[in-house]
């Protein structure tokens, strides 16, 4: 879900472009200048990736790229800080979870 309105102003916010990308090989809408970790959790992703010794579950902490608790996997690039990486159009992105509810 994407803030349209300022409260207390009564006017729509001016959207930057829209631009088209895929998560978990799902077609979605973006704006450029967005951060992967806001869409991921515009899309109700909360869980990026699980630790690969212990297997418990990682995403968006610090929000500043010093914890790398959210990395997600873009196509031709691994371990990519979600909450330092803005979309890009035609962007592929995947996590290691779906959807969770």
């Amino acid at each position: 879900m994407r803030i349209e309105n300022k409260p207390g102003y009564g006017r729509k916010l001016q959207q930057a472009k829209q631009i088209q990308i895929t998560v978990n090989q799902k077609p979605i809408f973006a704006y450029e200048g967005e951060l992967v970790s806001t869409i991921l959790h515009c899309e109700g992703i909360r869980v990026f990736q699980r630790k690969h010794q212990t297997g418990k579950a990682s995403g968006s902490y610090c929000n500043i790229g010093i914890c790398c608790e959210c990395l997600v996997k873009v196509i031709g690039d691994h371990n990519i800080r979600a909450c330092q990486t803005p979309v890009a159009d035609g962007m592929i992105i995947s996590t290691d979870i779906e959807v969770q509810s």
